[in-house]
């Protein structure tokens, strides 16, 4: 693959605008703009990162966390740009849309976590579990093999892309009119999901995009000239702006979730000191933390901006050094994985801690389970209504779903989509609230 392809201001669904540059702002500064003031970006401040929302104490929820992964992505790209800047000038001058990488991760950043459901990834196995063990699983004759495995496997990275580039009905036709190269670079999975199931690299881990987005990722993917791998099914390399968007979000979540169990007395303030100190790089840390400060609020954040800044410079290099690897779509690692020792190791034990007690934590759990009771309730009703739509009950629950989600397409599969659409955009507290009044649990007030 090569920068001069892989950078596109091309937009999808205005492939053939002609109009006049916008002066204040690049193309990919307007992607940016457009994702801050859209409605799907705006909810992610009412949804769950991992703890419960909403809180006596401030925690992190998908907005925040999506805010700092840009922060983090754009100050990476920069990086990089300056590694160019010193060591290969002559690429910037052949392909002068390089200087834009910091913008294209930083909207891409904005948009990664769009698709996910409320509940965080809980949110996503209930919608998974109702067509595997629960009321769905009646549809699967009714589709083909390919659409059975989106639905089965709900991914919230597929559904980002379809956010962005699926036309809700009334809502015009050209969806956010993103550039070609940031909706590329949100493809963390760049396959479809029955490709999914092989899991031998790590971009198969999950995929990128469902059946009924196949034909845009395909044109996605011919026009920045991504390779696509010789494989029975729909295969691509990933785009290499990916790995820093990949890259931002491991290191924020990673660390901050650290210092939100800190917030939450999950983990003491000396538990999470000894996990940040080995990446502050400063013989002077500790009598700073000691002589300058008393709040350990305040000494946990230092260590937090002084651990992101580290590592945000280390996986930056890391990225320079394996351009051609990554240009050849032959690095099977995220840059995390790369990371030089005595940080590896000392990553690692933030991930270790993370899964056995923050990941774990009673609350997390429990809003995990409510979670699954939800978003399966709530599919319980709508799935069939919208597909059948055939007696009184199920006609008024089709009223409760807004006109944007409904579909002029009669089979399952479409039908069964839009209701994941509907249901995959709402919050928690909307899932909530909507739960108890259509359950009976509530009654309905005046708003």
């Amino acid at each position: 693959m090569e920068w001069k392809y892989l950078l596109s201001n091309k937009r999808f669904g205005q492939e053939s605008w002609t109009g006049d540059r916008d002066k204040a702002r690049s193309d990919f500064q307007r992607d940016y703009d457009r994702l801050i003031f859209s409605s799907p970006f705006r909810r992610l401040q009412n949804k769950t990162q991992v703890f419960p929302l909403p809180g006596s104490v401030f925690v992190h929820n998908r907005l925040t966390h999506s805010l700092e992964v840009a922060s983090v992505a754009r100050s990476m790209a920069n990086i990089f740009l300056n590694n160019l800047e010193e060591h290969q000038p002559s690429l910037i001058k052949e392909v002068p849309l390089i200087n834009e990488v910091g913008n294209i991760v930083a909207a891409a950043a904005l948009a990664h976590d769009l698709g996910n459901p409320a509940f965080g990834h809980s949110g996503e196995a209930a919608i998974s579990r109702y067509f595997t063990d629960g009321d769905g699983r009646v549809y699967e004759k009714e589709m083909k093999a390919s659409q059975w495995q989106d639905l089965t496997n709900f991914e919230g990275n597929a559904n980002a892309i379809r956010i962005l580039t699926h036309p809700l009905k009334g809502k015009g036709n050209d969806a956010y009119a993103l550039t070609y190269s940031t909706l590329a670079s949100i493809a963390k999975y760049p396959c479809a999901s029955i490709a999914g199931k092989q899991k031998k690299l790590l971009h198969r881990k999950k995929y990128g995009f469902f059946q009924s987005e196949e034909e845009t990722f395909k044109k996605i993917a011919t026009e920045l000239r991504l390779t696509r791998e010789e494989n029975e099914y729909l295969i691509y390399k990933r785009h290499p702006l990916v790995y820093l968007v990949e890259a931002a979000d491991d290191i924020c979540y990673s660390i901050i979730d650290l210092e939100d169990a800190h917030r939450l007395k999950i983990l003491s303030y000396e538990e999470v000191k000894n996990y940040l100190l080995p990446f502050s790089n400063s013989n002077t840390i500790e009598d700073r933390l000691k002589n300058d400060y008393e709040d350990d609020d305040a000494k946990i954040g230092l260590l937090r901006a002084k651990a992101i800044n580290t590592l945000t410079n280390i996986c930056a290099g890391i990225f320079f050094d394996q351009q051609e690897a990554l240009l050849k779509g032959e690095l099977n690692y995220s840059l995390t994985d790369l990371l030089p020792e005595p940080y590896l190791t000392s990553w690692k034990a933030i991930e270790t801690v993370s899964i056995e007690r923050i990941y774990n934590f009673s609350s997390v759990i429990q809003k995990e389970v409510a979670g699954y009771k939800i978003m399966a309730g709530l599919l319980e009703e709508f799935v069939p209504a919208l597909i059948n739509n055939n007696t009184h009950y199920y006609q008024k629950l089709v009223k409760l779903i807004p006109k944007q989600y409904h579909t002029d397409l009669t089979d399952i599969y479409s039908r069964t989509q839009s209701v994941l659409d509907f249901v995959s955009g709402m919050t928690d507290l909307y899932a909530v609230d909507l739960y108890r009044n259509i359950k009976g649990i509530s009654f309905p007030s005046e708003t």
